[in-house]
């Protein structure tokens, strides 16, 4: 505990403009390494694609072209103590964007719970993480920050590890020093890699950002504190950002005089809180507080899987007991359709509405008009705008086929193809007819083909202004 005595009792740093290149380090000049120059566009990782649905003007994230980490480091580098709330998935991460947040993290506890229904204890694997990961910043725009677990391995896992979270869309990502299988810092049995295995898993996962062109910030935790002492935990925190960490961490610290002592570390990093809630080792200290010691982010892991587990025991014993959740604690259907954007979705819908099928002169299709309604009242073609398009294709007709040597075989070998498409552009009919049979289509289907209630065939002029043979049928 010699260092913890050191360092409280340290006397305030000098206000003197800065000499690290990171955040914190005074509060004279933005900090240089939160506006870390753009990698070229030749080289900047793929961003996932972002939702379209959210209700307009509910996102204080990314601007129009900006990459996840260069969002991040923005909010990194503006005043304050920013809440970050931690979801699980697309929906939460989308309710955390319209409640107004800047910036959000993934919980590995809240995804293991909704995904698996299972405790975090190092059950969620790397493809899982990263499969959720995805949903959740392609539903929303503002930075999320991935929780990496251990990196899923050795220091080669965790340069995989990094490049699948960038690739996932990111804009940060959490690596710990818990040994496999890992588990949650606030409960028993933490224990922590080497010294040097943590140390060489940070500098791998800055050779795999700088490998794949992305500006990831990498946020370093150590969990040595309940591990082994907090001495421990401050060295490492210490060597996590001269090997090149973005954010430090220690998880699981037991009083605000341990914080502060954190929060005097490397002061040219910015440092993360973890509030978790409902009785964890961390005191719960307000955003103004946690501020003021020197914290730069603040998570907040169970408040949303948390009130999600009690809301939906409170509706089940509602249903179980006849009766449904009451107003306070459901929203309305329309209130539940504007969250998950419908209304932006039938807006975004009507621009690709089809017109309705038409026919046309160069399709092959024709114009059957009775002679009865060559007239063209208005009427008449009122009516026929709401008919099916009909299209009669031309004779096939053989005349060497045996068919049509008979008396009246010429009759049946001559054969119409007729296609009827409904105005809704779907195929009703396509069959081919003998001529023998176009007397009985009549009185089916009123207008196309021969009308013998006439005395005498309608006329139907072919599409290329050729009319077809008559078929008299006896």
């Amino acid at each position: 505990m010699a260092c913890y005595a050191a360092l409280l009792h340290q006397p305030p740093a000098s206000p003197s403009p800065c000499t690290s290149g990171r955040v914190g380090s005074c509060r004279v000049r933005p900090p240089p390494l939160l506006q870390r120059r753009a990698p070229p566009l030749s080289v900047r990782a793929r961003i996932s694609p972002r939702c379209s649905y959210a209700a307009a003007g509910e996102s204080a994230g990314a601007g129009a072209g900006e990459q996840p980490a260069a969002a991040l480091r923005r909010v990194l580098g503006t005043p304050g103590a920013h809440q970050a709330p931690a979801c699980y998935d697309a929906l939460s991460a989308r309710l955390v964007e319209r409640a107004g947040f800047r910036a959000c993290f993934t919980s590995g506890f809240s995804i293991s719970a909704a995904r698996l229904g299972l405790p975090d204890v190092g059950l969620m694997s790397y493809g899982e993480m990263i499969d959720q990961g995805r949903l959740i910043t392609e539903a929303v725009s503002i930075p999320v920050i991935g929780d990496a677990d251990n990196g899923y391995g050795n220091c080669m896992n965790v340069k995989r590890t990094v490049k699948g979270f960038i690739k996932a869309g990111f804009a940060g990502i959490i690596l710990e020093d818990q040994v496999s299988p890992k588990a949650c810092g606030h409960t028993q049995g933490r224990k922590v890699v080497s010294r040097e295995e943590a140390i060489m898993h940070i500098k791998a996962a800055v050779d795999a950002r700088k490998e794949s062109g992305s500006d990831i910030v990498i946020v370093a935790r150590t969990d040595s504190r309940q591990a082994l002492s907090l001495d421990e935990a401050l060295w490492r925190a210490r060597a996590f950002a001269d090997a090149g960490a973005d954010v430090l961490f220690i998880d699981a610290l037991a009083s605000r005089e341990e914080m502060m002592v954190f929060c005097a570390v490397s002061p040219g990093v910015p440092k993360m809180a973890n509030m978790l809630e409902g009785g964890g080792k961390t005191p719960i200290l307000s955003p103004l507080e946690l501020e003021e010691i020197g914290y730069k982010i603040i998570a907040y892991p169970l408040s949303l899987i948390g009130v999600s587990m009690r809301a939906m025991e409170d509706a089940l014993v509602a249903i179980k007991g006849g009766r449904i959740p009451p107003p306070s604690s459901l929203p309305s259907f329309e209130e539940i359709k504007d969250t998950l954007g419908f209304n932006r979705y039938y807006e975004e819908e009507k621009r690709y509405v089809a017109s309705p099928a038409q026919s046309s002169f160069g399709s092959g299709n024709y114009d059957c008009t009775s002679e009865a309604s060559s007239s063209g009242d208005t009427k008449s073609r009122t009516e026929k705008s709401q008919e099916p398009i009909i299209d009669i294709l031309p004779q096939l007709y053989d005349p060497g086929s045996a068919g049509g040597r008979g008396p009246s075989g010429g009759m049946w070998s001559r054969t119409l193809r007729l296609k009827i498409t409904g105005r809704d552009g779907v195929q009703k009919i396509d069959a081919r007819i003998p001529a023998g049979f176009l007397e009985g289509m009549t009185k089916v289907i009123p207008g196309p083909g021969w009308n013998k209630y006439h005395g005498k065939a309608s006329e139907c002029t072919y599409g290329f202004g050729q009319p077809p043979e008559r078929a008299d049928t006896a």
